[in-house]
């Protein structure tokens, strides 16, 4: 692999990586925005509507492990090629579904190759650089998914408003092609791993280090997807602002998850677990400051800004999977983007509790942040036990 990854232009490979994340993460945040036209148009409720949005994010959780262990043996740049071709088609199908029972099987089958696309695309990013700038190589390929916040989430809601629904999942499909092509021209050749195994990838999950940043993850996570999902109501209903602002809005919780993203990243690189301790303090701070923020659109901007940096989260703890994972990297890069759709649906239903209880929609930002600070526990029992079994062994010795 590192021979391959010699032979090749990392900014190019990067390049052709990223492009698959802008794919993934248009269709992943744009679909919420598009959730109105498609209920409309396919005559269901938005509630019901809403299903779609959680086939995707099943998809995902169950396509990653899968994916993964099955595919553990195949050399990366054809397995990612395979991933983005079914990624294509389940966009593309989603885009000429003819009833509502069809669109959640398309949903479905397009989150399917999510998880497994990001890990493995992670994998080869790292792979291209030195061992201390892996979080870096791998926040340059979630900068696609970030970016697609800012650009293709808004320019996707304008599709479905000017164009229909269903151009804004036909685009992605679109993108998907834009991205199979530039991986097969510049993504490194290998001969695959011989001997990977399905019991060798699923031996990660008996390892507590690894589980224990999975389930960082999908608690820490979900606090920001619990503001986020319901920002546009929140805008509506509290702040009092056109529906016009709701794209703006949007926009800037990309910019701050973009610069976030990059500024984790490089502080990983130096410090890997202050950086996960830091981001998650952060995030459970501005997450409480939401409620206090939600009457006045300036003061909104400012902390969905600050909370779409907390988005930085992501690069840090892949890389942290990486390190601890052992020989069963494939699956614990792949699972790290499924419990990322378990906070997904961790922090909408919570924040959807909160809410229905008449907590109010800016209880989110409570609900959030006590997420945020779970997470936070849950690393730092995670540092300890890598602590004492630190400890133990020099012991022994």
């Amino acid at each position: 692999m590192a021979n391959a990854s010699r032979a090749v232009h990392p900014a190019l490979v990067t390049f052709a990586l990223a492009m698959g994340a802008f794919a993934i993460g248009t269709t992943e945040f744009a679909a919420m925005s598009l959730l109105p036209y498609f209920a409309a148009d396919l005559r269901i409720s938005e509630p019901t509507a809403g299903h779609a949005i959680s086939a995707y994010a099943l998809g995902v959780v169950a396509g990653a492990p899968l994916i993964a262990v099955l595919g553990a043996r195949l050399p990366r740049r054809a397995l990612l090629i395979g991933l983005m071709v079914m990624f294509a088609i389940g966009n593309l199908l989603s885009a000429i579904s003819p009833n509502y029972s069809m669109m959640l099987l398309f949903r479905f089958l397009s989150g399917l190759p999510h998880g497994a696309y990001f890990g493995v695309a992670a994998l080869v990013a790292a792979s291209l650089v030195p061992s201390d700038r892996r979080a870096s190589a791998v926040a340059r390929v979630m900068t696609g998914l970030t970016v697609a916040t800012v650009i293709g989430v808004p320019v996707a809601n304008w599709m479905g408003q000017v164009l229909g629904w269903r151009s804004g999942f036909g685009v992605v499909a679109l993108l998907a092609v834009a991205t199979i092509t530039l991986v097969a021209l510049f993504a490194p050749r290998d001969a695959g791993d011989p001997d990977a195994s399905p019991m060798r990838e699923l031996g990660a999950l008996r390892e507590p280090q690894v589980l224990l940043t999975l389930l960082t993850g999908a608690i820490g996570f979900g606090g920001l997807f619990a503001v986020y999902t319901y920002v546009a109501s929140t805008m509506l209903t509290v702040t009092h602002v056109s529906a016009h602002w709701v794209p703006a809005i949007l926009a800037i919780f990309g910019v701050g998850m973009t610069i976030g993203n990059l500024v984790a990243a490089s502080a990983a690189d130096r410090a890997q677990s202050r950086t996960a301790i830091f981001v998650l303090l952060w995030s459970a701070a501005a997450l409480a400051l939401f409620p206090l923020a939600a009457s006045q659109l300036w003061s909104l901007c400012v902390v969905i800004f600050l909370i779409g940096c907390g988005g930085g989260l992501g690069s840090v703890l892949q890389t942290r999977l990486m390190d601890v994972a052992g020989d069963a990297q494939t699956l614990a890069a792949a699972a790290h983007h499924s419990a990322f759709n378990i906070a997904n649906a961790l922090g909408p239903w919570l924040g959807g509790i909160a809410i229905a209880s008449g907590h109010g929609l800016t209880s989110t930002g409570w609900i959030g942040s006590a997420l945020a600070l779970a997470g936070l526990a849950v690393f730092l029992f995670a540092l300890a036990l890598q602590q004492r079994a630190l400890a133990l062994t020099i012991a022994c010795e």
